[in-house]
Order: structure tokens, then sequence, then C-alpha cells
């Protein structure tokens, strides 16, 4: 029986520190799955499709080198839902400090109760992509700033043309 894992996110956009993450689970799992996160309340820099193709384009070759099949799906309600419809009995979460591991504690406990089957693993992110949240990249990317260091040069780059023509 394959082990299969789903790493649940916004991925907008793909950063080094989901990259560390998902080169960890890779090695843990036969199929991965990487679910993006649809929510109406929130507007995305990214549409569904582009993050999907970020995703493909940077984690095929980390899944690939892994052993693992890769997946990149959508989701639009809880992650426990999409982990079920894709057989995973494990969800992957990165902790990159004490007030991450503290949320994810919580999210675990009651992920646990509403879906006992399916068990949350912990990833640690490596000490140089810590600091780094997509969030962060965003703001540095849209107030033109250099974002290299913290993403992928594919996304670099199309952070760079989705903010080109904007002014601060």
């Amino acid at each position: 029986m394959p082990r299969i894992a789903l790493y649940g996110g916004s991925f907008d956009p793909v950063t080094n520190g989901h990259l560390d993450v998902i080169r960890q689970a890779a090695r843990l799992a036969d199929r991965l799955v990487l679910a993006i996160g649809i929510h109406p309340g929130k507007t995305p820099l990214f549409s569904a499709e582009e993050r999907i193709a970020m995703l493909e384009e940077t984690c095929a070759p980390l899944a690939k080198g892994a052993g693992c099949e890769l997946r990149c799906i959508t989701f639009g309600d809880l992650v426990v839902s999409a982990a079920k419809r894709e057989g995973a009995t494990v969800l992957i979460r990165g902790l990159r400090d004490g007030t991450d591991l503290d949320y994810e504690m919580q999210m675990a406990g009651m992920n646990g109760v509403m879906t006992p089957d399916v068990q949350t693993v912990f990833l640690p992110a490596s000490p140089a992509v810590r600091p780094i949240t997509a969030t962060l990249v965003r703001q540095i990317a849209g107030m033109g700033g250099d974002v290299s260091a913290f993403v992928p040069a594919s996304v670099a780059a199309r952070l760079r043309k989705k903010f080109s023509g904007k002014t601060g």
C-alpha cells in the first residue's frame, strides 16, 4: 500500500521554505499531494492555475529525485477532507518556530479528532529558510525589492512580471 502524504497551503507564491518542506516530505512518501487552499474570502496574488504551474515546475524535480510521485490539486474545504479524497494518511506541516508549533499543534489536535486515521507529521524548516513567509515575499516584491534569496528563480521572475508597472 503506497504511503500518500498531503501538504496543504496557499503557496502564494511558492517559496524556498515550501521547497525545503517538500524536499523532506518527498523522502517520506510514495505520493505527495500538494494541495492549494482556495478560500472565497481571500484574494491571492496568483491564480490557482499559476500556483499549480509554479508548484509543478519547482517541485517535480524534487519529487522525482526522491522517487516520489507528485500531484497538485486545489481544495476549498477542510484539509482533512482533501486528504481523505486523495487517500492520504499523512498530513505534512512545516514548522519554522515555536509560534508555528503552538498553532500547528492546535490544528493537528482538531484534525485528529475529525479524522483519526490521518496523522499529522511536522517537518522542521532548515535554519536558512526559517524567516521566509509568502506574505513577506509578496510585500517585498510589491515594493520593488529583490526576493531572489527567498524564492526559486522562476518564481522571482513571475513576481517581477506581476508587479511590473505597478507604482507604490
